[in-house]
């Protein structure tokens, strides 16, 4: 990373990624598919680190989607254990750093030791200041609609709500980013050109960055690569030049 000069022309405020490749990566080297997701770990604390140096305020990371449930138990299991050990793993880490860590999705759907354990990483982590860490885990983006227009009509029938109040603004708040900035670049390693159900409603106006390279390759190179290509873009949100 010493090569890597800043500052950089423009930095986005909320880097989201999509972290794909890494049963890709490991068939390739004839390994088992657990082996790549171990190896994408390591990648992940070198995607904090790089932050951390670059000053992002937000960083986003797409762990375990709604769907991934659908994948062989074998895998599924693997993943969850790989989980809850590097919540473990990074407590530390992340109070010592100024860290924040917040849990994105259904985290009540999680194994109850993976719920005890991000509860308690974010409530350890709570007043730290240096990066906003979000994992989206058990996440998918129309459900996330789906349950923030729930919400929105639960405090209708209650009372607390009539439509004629509704806007953008109200409806981001009922969201699991509620609070945070709309992710201003989106990474997506692995070579797939697709958002795949990530922050639909965040990323109306994301710069989209599509590496070809796995995930559990990724270092502050290819990051700082994609915020050099984000920084040589025009972001007219709409509006005219």
């Amino acid at each position: 990373m010493s090569d890597l000069t800043l500052p950089l022309r423009r930095l986005p405020r909320h880097i989201a990624i999509v972290m794909d490749g890494n049963r890709r990566w490991a068939r390739a080297r004839l390994l088992p598919r657990v082996e790549g997701h171990r190896q994408g770990v390591k990648a992940v604390r070198r995607t904090v680190e790089a932050c951390l140096r670059f000053k992002i305020p937000i960083l986003t990371l797409y762990a375990f989607s709604s769907e991934n449930w659908k994948r062989p138990e074998e895998e599924v299991s693997a993943l969850m254990s790989l989980l809850a050990f590097h919540l473990r793993h990074e407590m530390n880490k992340l109070v010592k750093e100024q860290v924040r860590f917040r849990a994105l999705g259904r985290v009540h759907e999680l194994p109850e030791p993976i719920q005890e354990q991000v509860k308690e990483l974010e409530e350890r982590t709570r007043g730290n200041t240096q990066l906003q860490f979000n994992m989206a885990v058990n996440y998918g983006g129309r459900q996330e609609l789906v349950d923030a227009a729930r919400g929105m009509v639960r405090d209708a029938v209650a009372g607390r709500l009539v439509p004629e109040d509704m806007t953008e603004d109200l409806f981001a708040q009922y969201l699991t980013t509620a609070g945070m900035d709309d992710p201003d670049l989106l990474i997506r390693t692995g070579g797939e050109q697709r958002i795949s159900n990530f922050l639909l409603w965040q990323m109306a106006y994301t710069e989209l960055v599509f590496l070809p390279i796995y995930w559990p390759d990724f270092d502050a190179t290819h990051l700082h690569q994609a915020i050099e290509e984000f920084g040589g873009r025009e972001r007219r949100f709409g509006a005219a030049v």
